[in-house]
């Protein structure tokens, strides 16, 4: 019997779960939510349209699912992941027949109320699986050679389905979510040292292939490249987003020019400004204290996270626990460094703050299965 159905009778039921959410994580996923509309407000110039009212919406029905998810027993999500995660394959493989076009990529399923991107989803029912396997999992086994190829190629299938699309950043995340569950698990960091090694080939062969008949990336890719190494090269073709980026949050200094005062998004010289690039709008707006303050509540998402996963006795829990945290800190983590400079510019948006339908309610799904670990955790008898 496991440590879980020992103590089943000390974890709440009913209403009495509701008294054992984090309410300091729902009050910072509330907060940054509200920091998103107030700059989609902004970008519209001083209107709830077209982005800040439908984000709302999606927030108000997300935080319903969120409670939904959460209330629901850990147990049951634990093995109903392997379903999950099958669902949201069928969903890749539909996208690759059925899905719409959209800035040279076929991610999206029109869905009617929503445009579904089925890559979002496979980034936390992925984590999902991850977790349950490791779960499932004698710890003596973790590190031998074939139980390291089935996550391996868990990880790997959804990855190749998404770069069909293409969508090298999603991708890219995928393996590095997966990649984490499985060091969070407990595999050997000699096949972390291996994986390393074959990277730094990886990179070097799809460089030397450009050009070539065999050519590894989209050509719009390898701009990418170019552009993060030096964005002067060309600062009115693929180097303008960045520019632009740099050159708003640069204007704004340690306070910002104010609410609703940046001129590169009120202007237009910003390129994907409710989405991909918000968090220069409000950088160029609140400055550097708008910016680290923004930052702050992140970190603070993921500390809450973090410490809830530590505390979590059982496996399954803690592991899906800190698995959604690391990708939450992808997330905000690449975001932000893509719009400054950091990193390539890969199309991955600012969590709870980027418009946008799928991205939302996928983390407040993943926020909801937070919850649910937290909640349903096991406690000493009192």
């Amino acid at each position: 019997m496991s440590y879980l159905e020992q103590n089943l009778r000390t974890i709440p039921s009913g209403p009495r779960k509701l008294l054992h959410v984090n309410w300091a994580l729902v009050v910072l996923t509330v907060t940054v939510a509200c920091i998103g509309f107030m700059m989609l407000y902004s970008i519209a110039g001083g209107s709830l349209r077209p982005w800040a009212e439908p984000q709302m919406r999606r927030f108000a029905a997300g935080f319903v699912l969120m409670f939904a998810v959460a209330l629901v027993p850990i147990w049951l999500w634990r093995n109903s992941a392997a379903l999950i995660f099958g669902l949201s394959l069928v969903l890749l493989v539909i996208v690759e027949f059925f899905g719409q076009v959209g800035m040279g990529a076929q991610r999206w399923l029109d869905l009617g109320f929503i445009r579904l991107q089925p890559s979002e989803l496979t980034k936390i029912t992925l984590v999902l699986l991850l977790a349950s396997y490791y779960d499932w999992l004698d710890l003596d086994k973790v590190s031998r050679p074939l139980w390291v190829l089935v996550p391996l190629v868990i990880i790997l299938v959804p990855v190749a389905m998404v770069l069909r699309q293409p969508d090298l950043g999603t991708a890219l995340l995928l393996l590095a979510g997966g990649g984490a569950m499985m060091f969070l698990a407990g595999v050997h960091w000699l096949y972390f040292a291996v994986v390393i090694a074959l990277g730094s080939g990886g990179v070097s062969l799809i460089l030397a292939s450009r050009g070539t008949s065999w050519q590894l990336l989209q050509d719009y890719q390898y701009r990418r490249i170019d552009t993060f190494l030096d964005p002067s090269n060309d600062p009115l073709g693929a180097g303008y987003h960045i520019t632009q980026s740099t050159i708003a949050l640069g204007s704004g200094g340690m306070t910002g020019r104010g609410f609703m005062q940046g001129t590169q998004s009120r202007l237009n010289f910003l390129p994907e400004k409710h989405t991909d690039f918000i968090f220069t709008t409000l950088a160029e707006e609140f400055g550097f204290i708008g910016g680290i303050t923004l930052l702050g509540l992140y970190v603070l998402i993921i500390v809450f996270c973090v410490v809830s996963g530590l505390r979590n006795r059982d496996r399954f829990g803690s592991l899906l626990t800190l698995g959604i945290a690391t990708t939450l800190f992808l997330y905000f983590g690449v975001n932000m460094g893509m719009v400054m400079g950091l990193l390539p510019v890969v199309g991955v948006p600012l969590p709870l703050v980027s418009f946008g339908g799928s991205a939302m309610l996928v983390l407040m799904l993943a926020l909801g299965l937070v919850q649910s670990a937290h909640i349903h955790r096991p406690r000493k008898v009192l």
